[in-house]
């Protein structure tokens, strides 16, 4: 059969995106999708993310995400604010100025603005150690500034789930991180039991900070929604920066604000069609 896509990027984050629509379960496999993320033999991405109805309302939408090593995140930041752009121009109509999308980290809100951007409500931070989940401290503690040995170095970490796990370290200049070799390790450390997204963040004033990240499932990326709302949550309970604060990755500028009176975290960012296409001869799972 011919699968119709559309590539969508999110601060250079980018993603095949597919109307799964006329069916609960992914058009892709896992093994398929690793295919089509390759950047040399097939679309090229770092993950695949299909638009399905929602199995108990066939009003509401369910997003899912295959990363390009195949896994299966809770929720992706940048992926989601692509998803809304394609829905967009699928022709679905967002009530009020908003989509609301169910994710495996629950219902998600995503608010089209004046200027193009979208901001999304990424809900609550989860610190409770057991929920993240890490072996960083006891199962009901949070993991804040706690030591963390990684190839033979100790690191000072906070760990934070944005419905996905994430283990942030602050340093004082990014550009000395060597992120293809200390991210893999960050991410399959024992302390994770399902391994996690690494942040390297350093502040630049208590408004800005500079991020790099590597993701879980995908390695190194350009940009990571869900990392940069865990930054600057990280950021305000070790006393570093504000609230309100600028993102800024190796793709570009995220705004996040960790609301002090509904505890929400909200993420603001573009995302932007790249192309679109079809490939022929896929066999739907």
């Amino acid at each position: 059969m011919d699968i119709s896509f559309t590539k969508y990027q999110g601060l250079g984050n980018d993603f095949i995106l597919i109307d799964n629509r006329d069916r609960t379960e992914p058009l892709l496999t896992p093994d398929r999708a690793v295919h089509w993320c390759d950047r040399n033999f097939g679309i090229g991405a770092d993950g695949v993310i299909f638009l399905l109805p929602e199995e108990t309302n066939k009003d509401s939408y369910m997003m899912r995400i295959y990363n390009s090593d195949g896994s299966e995140p809770e929720m992706c930041g940048n992926g989601i604010r692509c998803l809304a752009k394609f829905m967009i121009d699928l022709g679905i109509e967002p009530v009020d100025h908003r989509y609301e999308i169910h994710t495996n980290a629950g219902l998600i809100s995503i608010e089209l603005n004046p200027d193009g951007q979208l901001t999304v409500d990424m809900g609550e931070p989860i610190l409770v150690a057991e929920e993240i989940p890490t072996k960083l401290v006891a199962p009901k503690d949070k993991a804040i500034a706690v030591p963390l040995q990684v190839d033979g170095e100790d690191w000072q970490v906070t760990a934070v789930s944005m419905g996905n796990p994430h283990c942030i370290t602050f340093v004082d200049d990014v550009t000395t991180i060597s992120l293809n070799e200390l991210g893999p390790k960050f991410e399959y450390h024992s302390a994770f039991p399902q391994r996690t997204n690494a942040e390297f963040i350093q502040v630049v004033s208590p408004d800005r900070i500079k991020m790099l990240v590597w993701e879980r499932g995908a390695g190194a990326t350009l940009a990571c929604g869900t990392g940069a709302c865990a930054a600057v949550v990280a950021g305000v309970l070790n006393g570093k920066f504000d609230r309100n604060c600028t993102v800024n990755l190796p793709g570009g500028d995220l705004r996040i604000h960790w609301s002090a009176e509904n505890n929400h975290v909200f993420m603001t960012g573009p995302a932007e069609k790249v192309f679109t296409g079809v490939l022929s001869g896929e066999t739907a799972c």
